[in-house]
This record gives structure tokens, sequence and C-alpha cells, in this order.
């Protein structure tokens, strides 16, 4: 299992990933789930992966390959004029992926599935976010659903409904992001640290600031201890329930 969160913002876009994969309580690995694709002054893209893991690692194999040579790019994550673009090659590469995997070459087996965010920015095109599914299919982000999730969602997703805002910092949506994946973290053992994180700011057309957030990072741990106690606090101050009189 893991756990990755897009946010759109006024200013940018904002990717946080968890780094366990685990096929078992006695097998659990550590793979980066983030990868960033870019051309400074042309384009930046950034792509975070939930699923099969030999599926999601193909998909960037091939991704990445296709994008070495100039006689290569085409088809192309570096030849792509547009975030639709790209959003539809990566679907047409997650796809073909599952399809050379599963038995009947027409569907995508859940077994082989996986699911990914792409975000960023191409030419004078706008900073875009999108989700795709197994089947190559997708959906961008928009002012009524401006993140989006993959992996195991459920644990972070009250959180980020609760307090996200458009126009919010990036160091307050990091701060929103943190306390999503320690509240994950907290409830499921199949998501854990590292993190990694990436803050886009619009028009850059580069990367932003990267970070890898481990175990002992006094500020998550800030967090972790803080937002729980904030809570507990909050909890004491709501009125007390009263059952009403017959």
């Amino acid at each position: 299992m893991t756990y990755c969160v897009g946010l759109k913002l006024n200013r940018g876009l904002v990717f946080m990933s968890d780094t366990r994969t685990n096929s078992g309580i006695d097998n659990i690995s550590t793979f980066r789930k983030m990868f960033i694709f870019e051309e400074p002054g042309e384009r930046c893209i950034t792509i975070m992966t939930a699923g099969n893991l030999a599926t999601t690692q193909s998909v960037i194999s091939l991704l990445e390959e296709r994008g070495k040579a100039p006689d290569d790019r085409s088809p192309g994550i570096y030849k792509a004029k547009s975030m639709f673009q790209v959003a539809t090659l990566i679907g047409n590469t997650l796809k073909e992926v599952i399809a050379s995997h599963a038995d009947s070459g027409q569907q995508a087996d859940a077994m082989f599935s996986a699911t990914i965010i792409v975000g960023g920015q191409v030419g004078d095109g706008d900073a875009r976010l999108f989700m795709i599914y197994p089947e190559g299919n997708f959906i961008e982000a928009s002012e009524d659903t401006p993140f989006f999730q993959i992996g195991e969602t459920k644990y972070g997703r009250p959180i980020l409904v609760r307090a996200f805002e458009p126009d919010m910092s990036f160091e307050d949506a990091i701060k929103l992001l943190l306390v999503s994946f320690d509240s994950t973290i907290k409830a499921n053992l199949s998501v854990s640290l590292p993190l990694d994180l990436h803050a886009y700011d619009a028009d850059s057309m580069k990367r932003g600031r990267e970070m890898r957030i481990k175990a002992d990072n006094p500020y998550f741990e800030e967090i972790s201890t803080g937002w729980g106690v904030a809570l507990k606090n909050a909890f004491r101050e709501l009125p007390d329930f009263t059952f009403p009189t017959a």
C-alpha cells in the first residue's frame, strides 16, 4: 500500500508521497514513488505512483527510455506540447503495461493495477494536475476537486477536506499534508516514512523545493505530537452532549 497526495494551489502544485511497499508483514521495502521530468525553462512534470510495483516501475522506465535521445522522444514526455498530452501519454503507457501483463491483454487485471497522479506545466500552458486510472483514462483537478489522493486515502482525506484552501501558502500546504500523512501512518502500518516532497512554483518551469522527510525529522515530530494535543484540547472545549428530555 502507499499514500500520495497532489494539491493544486493558486501559487503552484505541492506533491507528497510515502515510500513503503510491502507484500506481507515480513517483506517490507522502501521504494521511491515520486519522479520528476524537467527541461528548465520549458517544462517540469511530477509523477507519483500507487499500486503494483512492477507495473509502476515499468511505466516510469518506459517514460524515461522514450525520453533519453531526441530521436526517440516521440512519443515521449519531453515532446508532449501540453499537460493534457502528458496525461494522455502516461495513461496510454499505463494501459499498455497492464495489458502486457494481464492474461487477456484487453482489460486491466486487478493484480497488475496501478493509479498515477501527474502534475506540472508545459510551455505557455497553466500548471495542471491529473489523476490517471488503470484503464488509461483520467480526470483533472478543478476548483471543486483541488487535490487528488491515491493509495490509502481514507484516513488522511477528512483533514484535507476540512482545512485545504487554494490560496494557502506552500508552508501551510506542507503542514496540512504532514498532518494528513501522520494520521494515515498512525492508522495503517502499510504507509510509512520517509516522505518525499516537491513544491512547484507556477510559471517557474523548473524543479521547486524538494525534500525527503525521515523519521527523525524534528519538524515532523513536532507536527505529529502537536496536532494530536491540539485536537484533544479542542475536543475538551466543545459543549457537552446532553440527552433530550422526554
